[in-house]
């Protein structure tokens, strides 16, 4: 692959990540939130503890490409993997909505 065919790609999944996120329920992602990842992230996305990260205020593009990642073994990860392999594009982008529109 070319380089000029690399950028475009990477343009491309940029267009749709933002696109899903614009897309994307809070109010779904919130519920979907606390039922899988507030146990470790915290109701309100602040970590309960040091292990786990703070999620709020991430921007939804960069959670979206985390979450999206986690699920599909491209950033192998042995706590976060179980946990986002059970997500669908919609349920990552209201997530990711949600928890953008947080103040951290």
């Amino acid at each position: 692959m070319t380089k000029a065919q690399v950028v475009a790609n990477l343009a491309i999944g940029a267009a749709l990540i933002t696109t899903a996120a614009h897309a994307s329920d809070p109010v779904a992602g919130r519920q979907k939130y606390e039922a899988t990842c507030a146990a470790c992230h915290g109701v309100n996305a602040i970590s309960v503890a040091p292990l786990y990260p703070n999620l709020a205020g991430q921007k939804d593009a960069y959670l979206i490409a985390q979450l999206t990642a986690f699920r599909d073994g491209t950033r192998p990860n042995a706590i976060m993997a179980p946990m986002a392999r059970s997500l669908s594009d919609t349920d990552i982008a209201n997530i990711a909505n949600f928890l953008a529109s947080l103040k951290p």
